[in-house]
């Protein structure tokens, strides 16, 4: 695969929609959560909003919407649905730059993908100190990083983070856990959240983005558990399951004991507590961010909810949403936007 080529993959879910939805769930998201009367604002229209103008831009910025809209659907979705619309654009773009930086890593030998990340983040790199740039995505990207002020180390640091990712060989412990989260979740989440406070906000608001990050990760690795094991990568800190009397084999072999049971439960209670506290940054956010930001804290606590009913079931098939929750949850958020932009 060449960089300048776009494929379906598995980027860091930090939003939290691809894992359990499916396209038809986000063509249905797209366009049908909306009130009567008060429909998605069209594309062109959110460009317009946005200052996105020339042909290619603007042209460059459907090539990062479309990326979206096969790789996670829903995602794609739910910003059409809750994001304001001068913000659409630049989120999808920062989204989908992201996400293409990760499926770059994601498959292949260690020696493809280091060639691959190489190629990938010189002209990455190339572009953020020329502003040109070859890639569409990358071409977007570039632009709305410069419009909305996004610190150059937030891409540097997810870079440098996801070059470390390649080689991954399992946490020992909380604290390698932690520096992950630090070195890869965070840059990637601050890609995105970023764009909702001038020049990324302050560091209060980068310490709860921090938080959501870590909240979000945690619940992911869970959620992905079994995908994981079967290619060969353990997310949750040896320490962990030594803690609770668990072996990789139990993992592995899906098995139901009550080690696993109780590695499962506090590995999930923990990633509660910490989406809880970070809650605060719904109110650190603009009000016509917060729906979005609300429902990706919401949707969560929804797959923690699903991993509890699956218990140990989690380390031997994929967890899914229940559908009626994650349709409840957006539409209570998609009331929220039209009371916003009421006010506003």
């Amino acid at each position: 695969m060449s960089v300048a080529d776009g494929r379906d993959g598995g980027a860091i879910r930090s939003l939290g929609f691809g894992v359990t939805m499916s396209v038809r769930m986000g063509f249905f998201l797209h366009t049908s959560l909306c009130e009567r009367g008060k429909p998605v604002r069209s594309w062109g229209r959110g460009l317009d909003a946005a200052g996105v103008v020339g042909r290619r831009l603007r042209a460059d910025y459907g090539q990062a919407a479309r990326f979206l809209v096969r790789t996670d659907p829903a995602g794609y979705a739910a910003v059409r649905v809750l994001a304001p619309a001068e913000s659409q654009p630049h989120l999808l773009a920062s989204f989908a730059f992201a996400s293409y930086t990760d499926d770059v890593c994601d498959t292949g030998t260690l020696a493809e993908r280091e060639r691959r990340f190489n190629q990938w983040t010189g002209l990455v790199r190339a572009g953020l100190d020329t502003g040109r740039a070859e890639h569409p995505l990358l071409r977007a990207f570039l632009h709305t990083s410069a419009v909305s002020g996004l610190p150059r180390r937030w891409v540097e640091s997810y870079l440098a983070g996801a070059q470390l990712d390649l080689a991954f060989a399992g946490f020992v412990n909380e604290s390698d856990y932690q520096a992950y989260v630090d070195q890869n979740t965070w840059p990637f989440l601050m890609l995105i959240t970023g764009l909702a406070q001038p020049e990324g906000g302050d560091e209060q608001f980068e310490r709860s983005c921090r938080l959501l990050a870590d909240g979000c990760q945690r619940t992911d690795f869970l959620a992905d558990l079994a995908e994981d094991l079967r290619g060969g990568n353990l997310y949750l800190p040896t320490d962990d399951l030594e803690r609770h009397g668990v072996t990789r084999g139990d993992l592995e072999q899906g098995r139901d004991t009550p080690g696993v049971r109780a590695l499962i439960s506090a590995t999930a209670d923990t990633a509660h507590a910490t989406l809880r506290m970070a809650s605060r940054i719904v109110d650190e956010v603009a009000e016509r961010h917060r729906p979005l930001v609300s429902c990706v804290l919401g949707l969560h606590h929804l797959r923690l909810q699903a991993i509890a009913r699956m218990g140990t079931g989690v380390t031997r098939g994929p967890v899914r949403n229940q559908a009626v929750a994650c349709l409840r949850l957006l539409v209570q958020e998609r009331r929220r936007t039209s009371e916003c932009r009421g006010r506003g």
